[in-house]
């Protein structure tokens, strides 16, 4: 039915126009990641994180998995929505903000989600965003 098609596709496009949830897709690029880990890299409260997330999931851009205590969230194999966002996120292609999410998700990738969640989320984006600055410092000099 073509208003099926014509509000999934309004919701994806609506989906992927935040710039919050856009960056949470393309963190997603390099593989499933824990609620929590996105959440350390957008540094916003984790109810806005769920939220965001939530609509993600709505139009079918991500898809969610869990274990045990851990919400984990992955990109959409759905070749309408892997269209949406491969346009969007060709769209943002070279944003210095994604970039840094990038090197931000490589350094979350090598913590154990476990200790992520023992030092909290501000703690650990924290201690990652001085991981950044730091390596910033050390490429300049």
């Amino acid at each position: 039915m073509i208003v099926a098609t014509l509000d999934s596709a309004v919701a994806a496009a609506r989906a992927l126009g935040h710039p919050a949830r856009l960056r949470a897709v393309a963190m997603l690029r390099s593989g499933e990641l824990c609620v929590c880990q996105v959440t350390a890299v957008l540094g916003l409260a984790p109810s806005t994180v769920s939220l965001h997330l939530r609509e993600l999931k709505r139009c079918g851009v991500v898809t969610e998995r869990k274990d045990g205590r851990w919400v984990f969230i992955a990109l959409a194999v759905d070749p309408g929505a892997r269209g949406w966002i491969d346009t969007a996120l060709a769209a943002a292609g070279g944003d210095p903000q994604l970039e840094e999410d990038a090197r931000m998700v490589a350094r979350l990738r090598r913590m154990p989600v476990e200790e992520l969640c023992r030092l909290g989320v501000p703690a650990a984006g924290e201690k990652l965003r001085r991981g950044a600055a730091a390596a910033r410092r050390k490429g300049r000099g």
